[in-house]
């Protein structure tokens, strides 16, 4: 069951209209980090591939949110859900399925956007450092937790209140820094507090961010790559709990 929702989910998100408009705008970033190489004075293949990167988990990450804040609510709009429901299925499995589908979506989207890009490389640096595909496996962990986000949002609010949610989502989570910064210069009190339970629940993204490492070729330390992978893992299956959890006490009637 599991697997025939994720599959009709991948069927639906692959005929969005938004999902390939996102598509030919990374294509065209792609193609200006090139032309941007060529005008600016420096290394062409760090501005190709710090622009690159970037291009590819600004718009992975727009995709994750615009497709992954409507799969729930679409089926409550559309009164789908009900027949859903009403099939053998549990909650959790309906979640797990969907949130498969578009994982499996944004596999597809990242690969195309990844060989163009992998390419611009080859293109001007004649090889490609195995640094790069862990940049990307690292892309697509952090989009991995953006989904399970942006499907928590959509379990208890509207398409356009979770794309507000899960967008803050991210940018807070690479700001966290400067979260931190403001709990030591705010005075004690409720606003310390709050945002102390912030800065905690909220998981630093930066711990899955190795764009700078990789453009400038430095070295990465596998316990460092292994440690990032468990934290990302253990956020996205964490924050897929949350989902399920809300989901499961969620009354449709």
């Amino acid at each position: 069951m599991i697997k025939a929702i994720a599959f009709n989910t991948f069927r639906e998100a692959i005929r969005d209209r938004i999902l390939y408009l996102l598509l030919f705008f990374a294509m065209i970033s792609l193609v200006f980090s090139r032309l941007l190489a060529l005008l600016t004075v420096g290394d062409r293949v760090k501005i190709i591939m710090d622009v690159g990167l970037g291009s590819l988990s600004l718009f992975g990450t727009l995709m994750a949110i615009l497709m992954g804040t409507g799969l729930v609510y679409k089926e409550i709009d559309k009164k789908t859900i009900f027949t859903l429901l009403s099939k053998p299925i549990h909650r959790w499995q309906f979640l797990l399925g969907k949130f498969l589908g578009l994982i499996l979506t944004l596999v597809v989207m990242l690969t195309l956007m990844s060989l163009i890009f992998l390419l611009l490389v080859l293109a001007h640096s004649g090889r490609i450092a195995w640094e790069m595909f862990a940049g990307l496996a690292f892309i697509f962990l952090e989009l991995c937790l953006i989904t399970a986000v942006s499907l928590f949002f959509s379990c208890f609010s509207t398409p356009i209140l979770s794309s507000i949610f899960s967008l803050s989502f991210y940018l807070i989570g690479h700001l966290s820094w400067g979260l931190e910064t403001l709990i030591d210069k705010l005075r004690p009190g409720i606003g310390k507090t709050l945002a102390r339970i912030a800065y905690t629940l909220i998981p630093d993204l930066e711990n899955l961010n190795f764009k700078t490492e990789i453009v400038h070729q430095l070295p990465i330390a596998p316990r460092i790559m292994l440690g990032a992978t468990a934290y990302g893992l253990f956020y996205t299956l964490f924050v897929l709990a949350a989902a399920v959890l809300v989901f499961r006490r969620r009354d449709f009637i």
